[in-house]
């Protein structure tokens, strides 16, 4: 039994050993194979391009003490502010209806205490798409809005953007890629080591267009029109690759 018992023990501590000299085996400095091994690198491509399309976002917004009346002065200045849009040059596909919204306006009485309606209001809102070769009369359509809405006209904001960035997505990507590269190369060649082969990558992007806010107080007392830039906007790609090392 107890020669058994020894012969046990042996094989054990023999295959014991033998995990030991496979795991170091995995890697000539005798380090874990688990362990993450390479160069680690990320690369940004920036592209700056002239926006081709603006986006805006304005309504009506109407009030009264009933429903039927709010509605009624929230329809007709929209009708005004849809014929302001169309007679300056935008698609009826290029308008959607973004928001409509009827609520109550409350007000707090003191003497009973209670929250009490006082009236109806109407929110209706719009996106409206403005392309080339009206994107220099961004300002004009603007005002023509104010005018047609009178007080209820409501302009939230503008956005400008390229409507096809593919192309420049691509140029961006090469970008990014050129310099993750050019950032992994010089790692190695810091660290003395040769650079491998790519083992890994991934991209993401960012792109945030930049948002106008209007005043219709920006409006010239003389006639001229809100000056709006659609300016530059930034095509940002970002990789994250990884190397190996030789």
């Amino acid at each position: 039994m107890f020669k058994k018992w020894l012969f046990v023990a042996a094989m054990v501590a023999v295959l014991a050993t033998s995990l030991i000299v496979a795991g170091c085996q995995g890697n000539s400095t005798g380090v874990s194979v688990n362990q993450q091994t390479g160069i680690s690198v990320t690369g940004e491509g920036k592209v700056p391009v002239t926006p081709d399309l603006a986006t805006l976002q304005l309504g009506v917004s109407a009030q009264a003490k009933t429903v039927a009346d709010a509605q009624a002065q929230a329809t007709d200045a929209m009708n005004k502010v849809m014929a302001a849009l169309t007679s300056n040059g935008i698609a009826a596909k290029d308008i959607q209806t973004s928001y409509y919204n009827i609520q109550p306006v409350t007000q707090w009485n003191q003497t009973t205490q209670q929250s009490e309606t006082i009236g109806y209001q109407v929110t209706n809102s719009v996106t409206v798409k403005v392309r080339a070769p009206n994107l220099n009369n961004v300002g004009v359509i603007i005002d023509a809005v104010a005018v047609a809405g009178g007080d209820l006209t409501r302009i939230n904001g503008i956005t400008f953007s390229k409507e096809d960035p593919t192309t420049d997505y691509d140029a961006a990507r090469s970008k990014a890629v050129t310099q993750a590269k050019a950032k992994a190369q010089s790692m190695a060649t810091l660290a003395g080591v040769q650079l491998g082969n790519l083992i890994y990558i991934t991209e993401s992007s960012s792109y945030v267009p930049p948002v106008v806010y209007y005043d219709k107080a920006t409006v010239s007392a003389a006639g001229s029109s809100t000056p709006i830039s659609p300016g530059e906007i930034d095509i940002t790609l970002d990789v994250q690759a990884v190397y190996a090392i030789k």
